[in-house]
């Protein structure tokens, strides 16, 4: 009988160890059938929601410390689209929390002619967002943002420090639209595609401005502003280099490429219903006698036909082209007397029915069927000027215009506001693209800019650039075999009929 305390008591024990022991494993081999992904229904949803709440917090605070810009127009199709992508990354930032960031559109800041260059704007930059914010990023309108995507990518950069960002571009050899710079290696200097986004950290932004108030930007001409703003900002090795972002894009939004992608591009020619007619075109092309024999033909054999209404005005009659003599003198440069003649020509004597006039030099090549497409977005009711846009002055007051070379597109109710003003040549050889620039900066008629005109052949352009473009026009013959360049580049059809052969051209060859 004494024995049997102890006994109970030693069985006891065993039960418990046995409990200690067994109860591990128990716990492995529920959590081995639980699903995974699986919650406890009391506690981690709890503590799920606290990080996802502090995740979004820190997503919306660092989303407040990016200013966009984006590089829109103030013609009605342009700035549309603008707001549409302002819209877009709104909407975007509210689903991330309340705090919206500051998205501004270029064309409505300031009211200043040269706001589209972007460094007359360094000043107000600083002055109101150089102490609250991190970035200034800049777009086009057609550029698409993954904000998302955007924030892990600049969150990669110590924004103290002074960084320019962007999809690196580059010269394969040295052109004359960037003034032959680094001509013994032009592949060392890159600069942005604008169209993927770039960026300036507020350091930077902060120090050109201190630098712009101190030193006036030099440069009378915008030609090619993305190497221009490159170049200011690398002060002869002074300043930072661009680095190039991968996650900064120009692949095409469905393309299976732009998963790792903080930024996209829409890379097709715009169409806004169906094309305009061709009877709604009519093409004037500006020529002289001492060409009629070599660019002429080239205009037969490629895009003419293209055209329902052309005429080719010269200084000499020649029925077999036919041209048509204006009565005014052939000048060795500036052409603005002729171009005017043009315009009373086409305001007076074309049917009053055909709304847009295209103006192209001699050895200019051109898509007219592209251009039909492209003015489907343009309202023939509104004053529009259409092309490459370059500008003169335009750190000191000066003005926009479009380059002709590349083309110089008018809507019929633009030329009848300009010619009813009494803004004419200062000399028959005065250069008439500036002219028209100026005069249409005094009547307060905006230049509509398309990259898809081209001042210069296809070999002066980075691969790149051109790569998400469906171009419209280029300009010159020289070193180059011009009807291969048509056929390549701007053809309907990248294989088309010539002289009953079909032919195509690789473009890596031009």
């Amino acid at each position: 009988m004494s024995r049997e305390p102890g006994y109970k008591r030693w069985v006891l024990f065993a039960a418990c160890a046995h409990l200690f022991f067994l109860l591990p494993l128990l716990r492995a081999r529920a959590s081995a059938v639980t699903p995974e992904g699986a919650e406890d229904e009391t506690e981690l949803p709890v503590l799920q929601k606290s990080k996802k709440s502090g995740t979004i917090s820190k997503i919306s605070r660092e989303l407040k410390e990016i200013v966009f810009v984006i590089q829109s127009q103030s013609n009605s199709f342009h700035s549309k689209r603008a707001e549409d992508l302002k819209r877009d990354i709104l909407n975007q930032a509210a689903d991330l929390g309340k705090e919206l960031p500051t998205v501004l559109l270029i064309h409505q800041m300031n009211g200043h002619e040269g706001a589209w260059t972007i460094l007359p704007l360094m000043k107000d930059f600083s002055v109101t967002y150089g102490r609250n914010s991190s970035w200034i990023f800049f777009c086009e309108e057609d550029t698409r943002i993954q904000v998302v995507k955007l924030l892990e990518t600049l969150g990669r950069f110590d924004s103290s420090k002074e960084w320019f960002l962007g999809k690196a571009l580059y010269d394969e050899e040295s052109t004359i639209i960037h003034h032959y710079a680094f001509a013994e290696n032009p592949t060392v200097f890159k600069f942005p595609d604008f169209a993927a986004g770039w960026a300036l950290s507020i350091p930077l932004v902060n120090k050109l401005a201190k630098k712009l108030k101190s030193e006036p930007l030099k440069s009378d001409f915008t030609i090619d502003l993305k190497h221009e703003i490159a170049l200011y900002i690398w002060q002869k090795g002074e300043g930072p280099h661009l680095t190039p972002v991968p996650e900064f894009c120009t692949d095409d939004v469905n393309s299976y490429k732009v998963d790792h992608c903080a930024t996209t591009f829409s890379n097709f020619l715009p169409l806004c219903g169906e094309p305009v007619k061709k009877e709604d075109v009519f093409v004037a092309v500006k020529t002289c006698q001492k060409f009629h024999g070599d660019r002429i033909p080239v205009v037969k054999q490629t895009w003419e036909r293209e055209a329902a209404f052309i005429e080719y005005y010269s200084d000499y009659a020649d029925i077999s082209i036919p041209t048509i003599d204006l009565g005014i003198p052939n000048t060795d440069r500036g052409h603005c007397g002729k171009t005017f003649a043009i315009l009373e020509r086409f305001l007076n004597h074309s049917s009053s029915r055909t709304p847009w006039l295209v103006i192209v030099d001699d050895d200019t090549l051109i898509s007219i069927f592209r251009l039909r497409k492209l003015l489907s977005c343009y309202d023939p009711n509104e004053p529009v000027f259409l092309g490459e846009r370059y500008g003169y002055g335009l750190g000191t007051g000066g003005y926009s215009y479009i380059t002709g070379g590349g083309g110089m597109v008018f809507s019929r109710i633009a030329v009848q506001k300009l010619l009813a003003s009494k803004c004419r040549c200062y000399s028959m050889d005065a250069p008439d693209d500036m002219v028209l620039g100026m005069c249409f900066s005094g009547l307060g008629i905006p230049i509509t800019h398309s990259p898809l005109f081209h001042q210069a052949r296809p070999m002066d352009y980075p691969k790149g650039y051109l790569s998400h473009q469906i171009p419209v026009s280029f300009h010159k013959h020289w070193n180059i075999d011009p009807v291969k360049v048509y056929f390549t580049w701007l053809a309907p059809n990248t294989e088309e009929s010539l002289n009953g052969k079909k032919v195509g051209y690789n473009r890596e060859d031009l």
